[in-house]
């Protein structure tokens, strides 16, 4: 490599930065720019070759190519670079581009701190070993070249080909006589000593090293993507990541930039993104400390009960999870409770749930032989040629098998016959006296085994063990047979060498593409090309049937190999293979157990709670002479509907014979109720677990009911004097607490790639730590991003505070418009709408000083520090103290969020005390919820903590400094000018394009 790391190297590559893209000459990476005039099959290449599941393997292939230090270093600098989560973030803010970040890992200080950090690895040991064994292999071969005055590699090329000329003419005896023949020429003319053998003997040195370069040069090839993989994810990876974050200078992590992984937000309720948390800990050690019982999920809404129930059905044996709607009378609940079980069980059987057609009979009838002859004519349109085809291709064989033995089987035949006549005639007349006991002792025996048919498993169990094995060997019998036949021992003699490698080499190759063709993997495997989406089981089974059809080919074709396919005994040992494979195949069959009883109950009772059965009997009688005399009488008889005590025992004892069953298989049952706090008043609750109270307290079965936390609250107290039904009702009882800071963190990650730190904090403050709306506010916070297109935190949670204030204080000025009002209490009103006023027309940062001031009198201000607070309802004055408290939590996170150099400022504030913590502003979010009074002490604290002001100020210099960080005006808190608002951020570098 030239001398400078961007030094041109003859192409021309493009990285990309988000929507737009940006071209370095000089610069190599895995997205390369294509020329124009290529074709469209050019273009499909390079777009192949752009998809991101194939970058590491076109890496690992760059780094095989050229194994030098400095170029694998500089792989390894580029990937790191162009990944998505470090590529997103550079050319948005000035200095932190692609292009400062590729020439300072350039610096000899970088680079040292990079190999500083790998120093002692393994892999660098021995690419170090290899590369100068590779050297020492490389300057033996250049010394043995120089040395001689002919041109090396024709020389070689010339006896390697005339070598090869003889062997696959003449054969191996041939090849021989050439080696002999040539090594006696070749010691004569070292006996003569001219110069013909001392450049003969230069050549082939240089041809023999050669040999070992090109090993030396693949052994060094596969130690530099080894050192290249410890090289990237050990050293450059680490300290890259380092230098982006001080290249964006402060707060980096208020950097969001996302890249559309948020599949987990856009589906809350999509499975498999629960992660392990305190509460779901909790309910684990209670489940293995108890065998059975009923345990209570209490908390406040939204915490994540529901996920915590769900998650729990999903990791026992046999489980679900059955809502409780408010408008569910205890009887309906029961039903449905029931069918679930019913429908649960027999699923967890493998049986199908019965269907309650609305056909008549004959439709079901006819719909019923509709499907049974389409199956019928898919498995005849394989079966009867395959058939057809095996009949025709073993029936010669057949008949002369037939003639040989056709005597001898026969004459067989009618000697056994004769003796079972024989012998049977001996124990009717009372000849066998012993034999007759016997007979009497296995029929007796027989009869018996009825109930439990042991000979029949007995016989079953040594067919199945036996039969495989038969089966095996009769096909390997028939496949070896073939070696011990002479006639083809003595064909396979006349085989050639290169043909026996060839076929090897597509038997081989058939042999794994058929096996990687069934893999999960491949399955799952694709890659689409335009609009094609190709599926690696489908490429390896046409590649295994190429390679298959042409193996067939080459043996066909060949006049050695057809021979020994055309011998006459191949058709008897091809059916003899398939008959041991088909054997074996049959010992394997089982026939379907017979339907469990505990299936069949669930389906009769499936039967009884969701069908009304009717049954009419009619009889008529009479005489049909000139006077008609007779009479009719008819029955009916329906069902009737289980009362409530009836549908509870029938509940309790079909639960209890499954969960018996399933305890015998050490399998754990469990039941969730969800929903019940949404009943309405904890007296409904109550209620309502007083009704199905019945129900709970089942042997080896596991309730989990999630209750609101003043049913929680009931339980909690029992043993005092106060005493409900939650104290006989409920064995345990688990609090689930709003999520931490650091859990929030987890979960978006789990959910998303994109959030950072700085965005988990907005979110888990917004929301005060509920799962529900920690996810609709992560979210919501990429929606305000693609609104705006900013990606700072400051911007983005101007905006989602303010919207969210806006919302919630036109909801409270709605509510407060339905109270009394007098003309003299009604500034409040005016405020209100004042305020609310300014949240609607507040476009952007530098206009935000009215609407600042209007929200730091509203909030700082409570209702009875207000002028006439005495004429003012008390519904009214309660509502003014939440809207007050909740407008002074949004100016406190606004004021946190969305000042500069918040990483600082909060450790400031940690210093300050244990208000200063960042879960404390999640805290004042969930206290609100309890009294807006506490709620103000806290944040007050908090405001106190973080250096903020306790009473509204009046903003002199906040319009100026405010316009300079304005994403619309001026420029940004990071210097840069902005001019129009529809400009991408990521363009206000001007270094960064071409």
């Amino acid at each position: 490599m030239p001398g400078h790391p961007l030094s041109s190297r003859g192409t021309e590559t493009c990285f990309s930065h988000g929507p737009e893209r940006a071209c370095d000459p000089g610069l190599s990476s895995v997205s390369i720019r294509e020329p124009k005039t290529w074709g469209e099959a050019t273009r499909m290449l390079w777009t192949l070759l752009n998809k991101p599941w194939l970058a590491p393997v076109v890496q690992k292939v760059q780094l095989f190519r050229s194994p030098s230090r400095d170029e694998v270093y500089e792989r390894c600098v580029e990937a790191a670079v162009d990944a998505p989560p470090r590529a997103h973030k550079l050319g948005i803010r000035p200095g932190a581009s692609r292009r400062h970040v590729f020439n300072d890992m350039h610096t000899p200080e970088y680079r040292a701190a990079v190999y500083t950090k790998v120093d002692g690895a393994l892999q660098k040991t021995a690419y170090d070993k290899a590369a100068v064994g590779f050297e020492r292999v490389r300057a033996r071969q250049q010394a043995a070249a120089d040395q001689t005055e002919w041109p090396w590699k024709v020389v070689c090329s010339v006896l390697l080909g005339a070598g090869f000329i003889v062997l696959t003419t003449w054969g191996v005896l041939a090849l021989l006589i050439a080696l002999i023949s040539g090594s006696l020429l070749t010691f004569i003319l070292f006996w003569s000593g001219t110069a013909v053998w001392f450049n003969l003997r230069y050549c082939l040195i240089a041809g023999s090293l050669a040999i070992s370069r090109v090993g030396a040069r693949v052994e060094l090839g596969y130690r530099a993507v080894l050192w290249g993989e410890t090289l990237h994810d050990d050293g450059v990876v680490p300290v890259m990541d380092a230098m982006i974050r001080n290249l964006l200078g402060d707060d980096p992590d208020s950097l969001f930039v996302p890249q559309g992984t948020s599949t987990g937000l856009r589906a809350p309720r999509a499975p498999g993104f629960a992660i392990p948390t305190e509460a779901m800990e909790q309910l684990q050690r209670k489940l293995s400390h108890l065998d059975e019982g009923t345990i209570a999920v209490c908390g406040p809404r939204g915490v994540g009960k529901s996920t915590l129930l769900e998650n729990a059905a999903d990791q026992a044996d046999f489980g679900f999870v059955a809502q409780a709607p408010a408008t569910y009378a205890p009887h309906d609940f029961l039903i449905s409770l029931s069918v679930r079980l019913c429908q649960k069980y027999m699923d967890y059987e493998n049986y199908p749930v019965p269907e309650f057609a609305r056909l008549s009979p004959f439709h079901r009838l006819l719909q019923s032989t509709r499907r049974r002859l389409t199956a019928l004519v898919r498995w005849s349109s394989f079966a009867l040629p395959a058939g057809a085809l095996l009949v025709l291709g073993v029936s010669s064989a057949a008949r002369s098998l037939y003639d040989q033995y056709k005597n001898s089987a026969t004459h067989t035949a009618d000697t056994a016959v004769h003796a079972v006549h024989a012998w049977l005639r001996e124990v009717w007349n009372g000849d066998a006296v012993v034999t007759s006991v016997l007979v009497i002792v296995a029929g007796i025996a027989w009869w018996l085994s009825r109930h439990d048919p042991w000979i029949p498993r007995s016989l079953g169990r040594l067919w199945s063990r036996l039969g495989a094995k038969l089966g095996i060997l009769l096909a390997l019998a028939s496949l070896g047979s073939a070696f011990f036949d002479p006639q083809i021992r003595q064909l396979a003699q006349h085989v050639h060498l290169s043909t026996i490698l060839v076929t090897a080499l597509l038997a081989g190759g058939w042999f794994y593409s058929w096996t990687a063709s069934n893999l999960a993997q491949s399955r799952a495997t694709h890659m689409e090309i335009g609009y094609w989406t190709i599926y690696a089981s489908d490429a390896f089974r046409l590649l295994a049937a190429g390679l298959g059809t042409y193996l067939v080919y080459i043996l066909v074709r060949t006049p050695s190999t057809y021979a020994l396919l055309a011998d006459t005994d191949n058709p008897s040992r091809l059916a003899g293979m398939v008959a041991g494979a088909l054997l074996a195949r049959a010992a394997g069959w089982k026939p379907r157990p017979a339907k469990p009883h505990l299936v069949t109950r669930c389906e009769n009772h499936l039967y009884r709670l969701q069908t009304i059965q009717t049954t009419t009997n009619t009889l008529s009688n009479g005489t049909a002479q000139i006077m008609s005399l007779g009479g009719s009488h008819a029955t009916s008889i329906s069902t009737v509907p289980p009362n409530f005590p009836a549908l509870v025992e029938e509940f309790r004892d079909l639960l209890t014979e499954i969960a018996d069953t399933l305890a015998r298989r050490k399998k754990r049952v469990l039941i969730g109720i969800d929903e019940v706090d949404r009943l309405g008043s904890d007296a409904q609750a109550l209620a309502f677990l007083a009704e199905i109270k019945a129900i709970l307290g089942v042997r080896h079965v596991y309730y989990l009911i999630s209750v609101a936390e003043d049913v929680g609250a009931a339980f909690v107290r029992r043993g005092l004097p106060h005493r409900d039904v939650t104290d006989s009702s409920l064995d345990d009882i688990i609090h689930v607490e709003a999520c931490t800071l650091k859990e929030a963190k987890t979960i978006l990650d789990r959910r998303s790639q994109d959030h950072t730190v700085h965005t988990a904090l907005l979110a888990h403050s917004l929301s005060g730590g509920l799962l529900r709306d920690l996810l609709r506010y992560g979210l919501q916070i990429e929606e305000i991003q693609v609104k705006t297109r900013t990606h700072e935190l400051a911007h983005i949670a101007r905006e989602l505070i303010l919207e969210e204030l806006s919302e919630t204080l036109a909801g409270f000025r709605t509510l407060l418009g339905k109270q009394q009002w007098t003309h003299d209490t009604s500034g409040i009103l005016s405020d209100l709408r004042t305020l609310c006023g300014h949240l609607k027309t507040s476009q952007c940062e530098c206009t935000d000083g009215p609407l600042r001031q209007a929200l730091g009198e509203f909030a700082h201000q409570p209702a009875d520090a207000r002028p006439l607070s005495a004429d003012i309802a008390d519904g009214a004055r309660q509502l003014i103290e939440e809207a007050a408290a909740y407008s002074y939590f949004s100016l406190t996170l606004l004021e946190i969020l969305t000042a500069p150099g918040l990483d600082r400022r909060t450790e400031e504030a940690k210093a300050e005390g244990p208000y200063g913590a960042l879960e404390r502003l999640a805290e004042a979010r969930l206290e609100l919820t309890i009294s807006p009074h506490s709620a103000r002490t806290l944040i007050t604290r908090i405001r106190k903590a973080w250096s903020l002001n306790d009473s509204p100020t009046i903003d002199i210099f906040g319009p100026v400094l405010r316009r300079w960080s304005c994403p619309l005006h001026g420029s940004d808190s990071f210097g840069r000018r902005r001019t129009r608002p529809s400009r991408d951020p990521r363009l206000a570098d001007p270094s960064d394009r071409h």
